[in-house]
């Protein structure tokens, strides 16, 4: 079974019948498939580069929306296999109907996933070139508001201290958080139109899609694989839940960042498997988080 032939049809099946106005993408070795309900288009073109994980050259597309927001259009991108299988084509959905208004594709509103879009990088980069060490206490980077003895790992395995952490990043880059990611994260990545604006964080599908993509190919600039790798293991011992620095670990070898609300936006990545998926959902009264992730990650049956 892979993931565009038997999955992806499955997916998106199950996203429209819950919360047919979600943003969706998956992808892995297989390629990537990705929809959107937003609406107003107006004939954006963005181009998604998906590293190659196995030391080949990128693989470059063009998702492309001509469609103005009245209803029903689709596009789509094609993203060539240079090893002579077939080629994979993500669509990029826009089922608007008509009636103007919604987040689209071009500047979708990410804030529930700023931690680990803005913060969680930023803050590997400043401990790969030494400036921050884990297991040191606040106090010794002038920090005076935590509690004696914490240290950054405390609060990377607890989500109620990301706001201590951002400060802790903006004193020791001597920057905003906004500025330190855009400098170190996305603008290496290629993730151009990934910004801070109107009190949220916003980026189009195709930088979203990058990140992810970055993560499971563990090369080139951004975020280092080693960071990586010492975010996506149990740092909690025996204490549950278990947690990463700043991720958790779910079902099948899966590692997810998403805030406790059921209807909250959520990002997975399984590097065993080389898959990844982000959910972004647009109500609250129909939660599908769950069954999105089992419908992306769930091993095919044997035989």
């Amino acid at each position: 079974m892979t993931l565009l032939s038997d999955q992806a049809e499955d997916i998106r099946a199950l996203v429209e019948s819950a919360d047919p106005g979600a943003v969706w993408a998956v992808g892995g070795p297989e390629g990537v498939h990705a929809a959107s309900a937003g609406r107003g288009l107006g004939g954006s073109a963005d181009t998604a580069v998906f590293p190659d994980d196995r030391g080949g050259e990128d693989t470059t597309a063009t998702v492309r929306a001509p469609g103005d927001g009245l209803g029903g259009s689709a596009d789509t991108a094609v993203f060539p296999d240079d090893r002579g299988g077939e080629d994979t084509t993500a669509t990029v959905r826009a089922p608007g109907d008509g009636g103007g208004g919604g987040a689209a594709p071009g500047d979708l509103d990410v804030g529930g996933l700023a931690t680990v879009l803005a913060l969680w990088p930023a803050l590997g980069s400043l401990v790969a070139e030494g400036a921050l060490q884990l297991h040191t206490p606040l106090t010794a980077y002038g920090d005076t508001t935590s509690a004696p003895g914490t240290t950054a790992h405390h609060l990377l395995t607890h989500p109620e201290g990301t706001a201590a952490l951002t400060r802790l990043a903006e004193s020791l880059a001597g920057t905003s958080l906004a500025e330190l990611a855009a400098t170190r994260v996305w603008q290496p990545l290629g993730m151009t139109r990934t910004r801070f604006a109107d009190g949220t964080l916003r980026a189009p599908l195709t930088d979203l899609v990058r990140f992810p993509c970055h993560l499971l190919a563990q090369d080139g600039p951004g975020v280092s694989p080693a960071w990586t790798a010492e975010s996506l293991r149990i740092r909690t011992g025996e204490l549950t839940p278990a947690r990463g620095l700043l991720w958790h670990p779910a079902p099948h070898g899966v590692w997810a960042h998403h805030a406790p609300a059921a209807d909250a936006p959520a990002l997975w990545v399984a590097p065993r498997l080389r898959r990844w998926a982000v959910l972004l959902p647009a109500s609250a009264h129909t939660p599908v988080r769950t069954a999105f992730r089992e419908a992306a990650f769930t091993p095919a049956p044997a035989g």
